[in-house]
This record gives structure tokens, C-alpha cells and sequence, in this order.
């Protein structure tokens, strides 16, 4: 079993900061890329930010210059820094990783979050 458990989201002013942090348990061999996708009410989840394994990353052309994404290898953790927030930055926040499990093949599978929250007033 594998586990995607956030952490960091609530309720923050517009032009305040949040971190989010999530991390990944269970039968692990190894993690490939990893990642945050968002989703705003009566809207589709969007891709956020990416990081893999070496540490390239990909951002949403909305959260560039004010989100960055980092990755603790040994820990089995990604983090989202978001600053700069702005009212449309709000939604669930989704942590998303494509691993695999020991005894599961080569392949890798998405896994997911249960999302944590993040409201952001003006």
C-alpha cells in the first residue's frame, strides 16, 4: 500500500506565502517524478508544478516566478513554496507521484494525495 499524505494548506492573505509538503509512504522502490496539480471549484485539475528525479522542474505559466518546487530524494517528500499568493490560486492543492512498488514490475504508476486546501482572501 502506498500512501500520499499533504500537509501545509489553509488560509492565507493575498500576497502571503505558503508551503506546502507531502510525503510518500508504504512499499516504495523508487519514486520518478513528482508533483502538485490544483483544483478550483466548477474548474478541471491543472498541473502546478513538476519535479523529477534529478531535480528538473516545470511550472503552469500562472506560478512562475512566485511558486518553486524542491524534493527531498531520502525522504520520499516534495514540496510546493508558494509566494506571492493571489485570490486565483486558491483550490485544493493534489500531490501527485509516479512510483514503483517492491515486487511491482518496472512500470510506474500515478499515485495520489487526498489534497489539502488553500484559500487565499483579498
Amino acid at each position: 500500500q502506498v500512501q500520499l499524505v499533504e500537509s501545509g494548506g489553509g488560509l492565507v492573505q493575498a500576497g502571503g506565502s505558503l508551503r506546502l509538503s507531502c510525503v510518500a509512504s508504504g512499499s516504495i522502490f523508487s519514486i520518478n517524478t513528482m508533483g502538485w496539480y490544483r483544483q478550483a471549484p466548477g474548474k478541471q485539475r491543472e498541473l502546478v508544478a513538476v519535479i523529477t528525479s534529478d531535480g528538473s522542474t516545470n511550472f503552469t505559466d500562472s506560478v512562475k516566478g512566485r511558486f518553486t518546487i524542491s524534493r527531498h530524494n531520502a525522504a520520499n517528500t516534495v514540496y510546493l513554496q508558494m509566494n506571492s499568493l493571489k485570490p486565483e490560486d486558491a483550490a485544493v492543492y493534489y500531490c501527485n507521484a509516479y512510483l514503483r512498488l517492491f515486487g511491482g514490475g518496472p512500470k510506474y504508476y500515478a499515485y495520489w494525495g487526498q489534497g489539502t486546501q488553500v484559500t487565499v482572501s483579498s
